[in-house]
């Protein structure tokens, strides 16, 4: 998150530096030469130029999405300065008062609100309080505008990726409420339906509807909006989107007119609570009870690709959600599809020193090949596990890691790229590939030779020096 400080007192900017931490990429804009000097020396990151000019903001790179604190002074300037930020684009504009925060001018509220901007206090920094309410005013700005630019549209689609899982499930129903329609006005829909024994039980539990969609079906929505996936994901079958709403690593390759991707969040629904608290949204025992559970199964209990956002979210839902719905949601997963898989995957499995990998052969859904390498991981001696095995003619190959010294998802991508899908996150990952595609990289197809290959390429991937870590990852949903 961009934040622009236009500020002439060298204490205050040293202050703001120390006190707006990540994910705050803090910017000063000064007037003054031999003060921008001074910041520049110290590495700070500076821009020199009149603030009251409309091209001064333009070079810093200003956008409708940019927070832009502005210290208060009580000459005229000030005015034109709100005046150039507001010419320039920017739209989050926060007055810095350098005074007390309970001494303000009577007028001074209505004064802000005729200027757009609202008034901070600099006392109010100590506390930690404006760091959290800059997020809070980002966030809710985002939404609001998407939410205007969503109202007229009379059928919003709300597209999940296949075999939609627990947290895409509880995105399409939180971002429904966040959007104020009903199941009519705002359809949750995926090309692919849900198979998987936890999933259906979550649906028949919660009375979860998604609709089963084909390219024709598509013309029939005025909007389009994406949750816990990205449009690339679907091979061109879109090409339009509104809304992004993931946590999956960005990709490229498409365009929207929002979107909201944050990679660090152990799911989606952590991304939405932040919208629905940001607008103060009435949020549903229903949905409240979706979006916690998500929560749990897309971070293993709070275990993996976990933050202290999900954590607040979690805590934030816990008292707003059903426990007992939660429960039964959770119930027993193993049935005896999932137990014939596991019983391959120890056959066919090798295990070299905290790595094991194993080939469980043809199996008519991907999730039993994730849900086999979810399994493994348990294991006390196992901290990486490959698990490859063949679904539609396609080579399926699913990772999962504890070591957090290796990204699961570079591997992936460094293989297997070149000859599918590949992607996700440094402790789990999958990748796609056409069998015959496997076969011309690789020399065979042969279930050993699967197996053998995936043993080999992962035991050199732990075994090589680390590079920097590339972007543009692809979203496989695990």
């Amino acid at each position: 998150m961009k934040c622009l400080v236009v500020c002439q007192n060298e204490f205050l900017i040293r202050l703001l530096s120390n006190t707006l931490p990540s994910p705050f990429e803090v910017e000063f804009i000064v007037d003054d030469g031999p003060l921008a000097h001074r910041l520049l020396d110290a590495e700070f990151s500076v821009h020199v130029g009149n603030p009251r000019r409309v091209d001064t903001y333009l070079r810093a790179g200003i956008d409708p999405v940019t927070c832009v604190l502005v210290e208060e002074c009580t000459r005229s300037s000030s005015h034109r300065t709100i005046e150039a930020i507001r010419d320039a684009g920017g739209n989050l504009i926060y007055w810095l008062d350098v005074g007390h925060a309970h001494k303000q001018n009577h007028r001074q509220p209505s004064r802000d609100r005729a200027l757009g901007a609202t008034r901070l206090a600099v006392a109010d920094l100590l506390r930690g309080d404006l760091c959290a309410e800059l997020e809070r005013s980002m966030t809710r700005a985002r939404v609001e505008q998407y939410q205007r630019y969503l109202a007229d549209a009379d059928r919003v689609l709300i597209l999940l990726h296949n075999e939609p899982d627990p947290d895409a499930l509880a995105s399409g129903l939180a971002l429904r409420s966040l959007l104020h329609r009903t199941k009519t006005t705002a359809i949750i829909g995926a090309f692919q339906g849900v198979t998987r024994p936890e999933n259906l039980r979550m649906i028949n539990l919660l009375d979860i509807h998604v609709e089963l969609l084909t390219r024709s079906t598509l013309a029939g929505f005025d909007r389009v909006a994406t949750v816990d996936v990205q449009p690339h994901y679907f091979g061109g079958l879109i090409n339009r989107v509104d809304l992004v709403i993931d946590h999956h690593p960005a990709h490229a390759g498409y365009n929207t007119a929002f979107k909201d991707i944050r990679p660090e969040y152990g799911s989606t629904c952590t991304i939405l609570t932040e919208h629905l608290r940001a607008v103060n949204a009435n949020i549903s025992e229903r949905t409240a009870t979706a979006m916690l559970y998500a929560i749990k199964s897309d971070t293993l209990f709070l275990s993996r690709q976990t933050n202290e956002s999900d954590l607040d979210a979690f805590r934030f839902l816990y008292p707003l959600a059903n426990a007992v719905l939660v429960r039964k949601m959770e119930g027993a997963e193993t049935d005896l599809e999932r137990l014939s898989c596991i019983a391959k995957s120890v056959q066919n499995g090798t295990a070299t020193k905290s790595l094991y990998t194993t080939y469980v052969g043809e199996v008519p859904r991907e999730d039993l090949i994730t849900y086999v390498a979810d399994f493994l991981l348990q294991v006390e001696e196992i901290s990486w596990v490959v698990v490859s095995g063949i679904v539609h003619d396609n080579v399926v190959i699913s990772v999962r890691n504890l070591n957090e010294s290796r990204n699961a998802g570079e591997f992936v991508r460094n293989h297997f790229a070149d000859i599918g899908s590949a992607g996700g996150h440094r402790s789990m990952a999958k990748a796609v590939a056409p069998l015959i595609r496997f076969e011309q990289k690789f020399g065979s197809s042969e279930p050993d030779h699967i197996r053998e290959t995936t043993q080999t390429l992962a035991n050199r991937f732990l075994h090589t020096p680390q590079r920097p870590e590339g972007r543009g990852a692809t979203n496989l949903n695990k």
